[in-house]
């Protein structure tokens, strides 16, 4: 198999990234979707955009924080 494969691999078995992703990615997704689309929970206005735009930026925010967590993360040392 392929390093890097091999690598993402291994980084998908451990809880510690997975803990990193979710410390760091999870409340700045959150802190996004209380600035972006705030307003638009606030004054009632949800639609599917709003509902989408709130669900996707903790998803692409701890993706982020996964693939930084991953790098980080040093060769066999799995939890």
């Amino acid at each position: 198999m392929n390093r890097t494969v091999s690598s993402f691999c291994d980084a998908l078995r451990d809880s510690v990234v997975w803990s990193r992703t979710l410390r760091i990615g999870l409340p700045v997704g959150l802190v996004q979707v209380c600035i972006n689309q705030g307003d638009a929970w606030l004054a009632c206005a949800v639609t599917i955009g709003v509902v989408a735009k709130s669900l996707l930026s903790p998803v692409v925010s701890c993706a982020i924080a996964f693939s930084a967590a991953a790098g980080a993360r040093r060769p066999g040392s799995s939890a």
